[in-house]
């Protein structure tokens, strides 16, 4: 083998190697841009989930202030049925008073 066939043979084996070094070196490459694209996707769908956590936040606020409102309202009505309720008892009472009182008047 001459010189010149052994540089060569040596010029296409570092051909070779550049050729699989640059391979491996692009791959991480690409592999940086998928994790770099999936970081993103995290991202927007951390952002989404944060925004609709503040809107339930707020729905549920909201209704928390409903329901304490509801409950005042349930409260004074049930206060007015009971007053109702106490005079119609006391309406009662004192109409067999009276009933009473008359049966006695006309005897």
């Amino acid at each position: 083998m001459s010189n010149f066939e052994k540089k060569a043979q040596n010029l296409n084996q570092l051909i070779d190697k550049l050729n699989s070094m640059s391979l491996s070196y692009s791959q991480p490459s690409y592999e940086i841009e998928k994790i770099k694209t999936e970081k993103n996707q995290l991202a927007n769908k951390k952002r989404e989930i944060e925004k609709q956590n503040q809107e339930l936040m707020r729905e549920h606020k909201y209704l928390k202030e409903k329901i304490q409102k509801l409950q005042i309202e349930v409260n004074k009505k049930s206060e007015l049925e009971s007053r109702f309720n106490q005079e119609i008892e006391d309406l009662s009472q004192e109409t067999e008073s009276l009933v009473s009182e008359i049966d006695k008047w006309q005897m």
